[in-house]
């Protein structure tokens, strides 16, 4: 579980990536959780858009999300939700929480 002050360094953080995925009316596929959970073991924050078609709440699909992939939802704004999870790979530059 996250902090308040560790959510706010993360939201910081997302401010300036880029999305790297989307789901759309087809909902959450195991293609797609295998792809987001790559790229954050690679990144270990990622933001992704959730299209207009998506049936559900972006809230509740950033939570169901992020459940699935074992990652903490940091935010849903509008229709991008940012996920973070810590990365087991030593080749990967950490983002420091503390």
């Amino acid at each position: 579980m996250l902090t308040s002050k560790q959510r706010s360094k993360l939201k910081a953080l997302a401010a300036n990536i880029s999305p790297i995925g989307q789901v759309g009316k087809d909902g959450i596929g195991e293609n797609m959780l295998a792809s987001f959970s790559e790229c954050l073991e690679k990144r270990e924050l990622i933001k992704i858009n959730i299209l207009e078609n998506t049936d559900g709440d972006p809230r509740d699909l950033g939570r169901e999300l992020a459940e699935k992939l074992s990652a903490e939802c940091v935010i849903v704004i509008g229709r991008k939700a940012v996920l973070y999870r810590k990365s087991e790979r030593k080749d990967v530059e950490h983002i420091k929480l503390n």
